[in-house]
């Protein structure tokens, strides 16, 4: 690569290419092969599986039944653990690629130059904020439509809007005078709820980010100072970190749902 050509790690996903006015970037690029991977895995496993298990079924099985048992955990009932898990589950597979994509050889290092910058086909693509914001969208409303679902949408409106609650003063008014203090409170608290869903959602999105683009810098700043020997470790390291987060994002949606199927009174 000419000594001019600049070659670093950018906040921002890089396009790498146009369709019409739509940009294809190259994280874009990576979470697209991620997911075709899963589809062909998928259809391999279908077509493979046995009602009697042998060989890999059998390790596909012990990891679900174990993830299944970890869900349970979280939920303490098999039948939420059955709603939720279907997307918890999914979102872990995607993410965990996805962070290990970043880790393979030739990504981030193959690619071409523009505007004397260096600009690579391939980017993990959960080090974009782009995709980490849309997985956390996608999650919190999956678990807010489940609620709606499990509860009723009029008991799952009201643990934002107090409707209920305001509507109970003139009712109770004479028997509990202290419902008219107290009512309105827990109708704000509601709002606060609202406030509660946006921040899930920033959380959700800033964790992931924040630790696989760290990861990708670190592993750019050990091969800058030596790129022989010195990344390996590290590169272990961000193995086990890219399972860890995407555990821990699984693990929040089955929080997130679990609190939202649950009849508050």
């Amino acid at each position: 690569m000419p000594e001019n050509v600049v070659h670093e790690t950018t906040l921002f996903a890089e396009p790498i290419i146009h369709v019409g006015s739509l940009p294809i970037t190259n994280s874009l690029l990576s979470a697209w092969i991620v997911v075709f991977s899963i589809i062909i895995l998928s259809v391999i496993i279908k077509k493979k599986a046995a009602r009697i298990p042998k060989g890999m079924q059998n390790a596909f099985e012990m990891v679900l039944e174990g993830a299944l048992n970890l869900a349970d955990s979280v939920t303490s009932d098999r039948k939420k653990t059955m709603k939720l898990f279907p997307m918890a589950f999914a979102l872990f597979i995607f993410i965990l690629l996805n962070n290990w994509l970043g880790l393979l050889p030739g990504v981030g290092s193959i690619g071409f130059v523009e505007e004397n910058a260096f600009i690579p086909f391939f980017r993990g693509g959960t080090a974009d904020l782009n995709t980490t914001l849309g997985l956390a969208i996608l999650g919190i409303v999956f678990t807010n439509v489940l609620g709606i679902i499990t509860i009723g949408i009029w008991k799952h409106f009201n643990k934002f809007i107090g409707v209920k609650l305001l509507l109970e003063i003139p009712k109770k008014i004479f028997k509990e005078p202290t419902i008219i203090l107290i009512n309105p409170i827990k109708a704000f608290v509601g709002l606060i709820e609202i406030i509660g869903e946006v921040a899930k959602i920033a959380s959700l999105t800033f964790r992931l980010f924040g630790n696989v683009f760290a990861g990708e810098v670190l592993l750019v700043s050990m091969a800058a100072i030596c790129a022989y020997g010195v990344p390996i470790p590290f590169m272990f390291l961000e193995i086990i970190v890219g399972i860890v987060q995407a555990l821990i994002f699984a693990m929040l949606i089955l929080v997130f749902g679990t609190i939202a199927m649950n009849d508050e009174h």
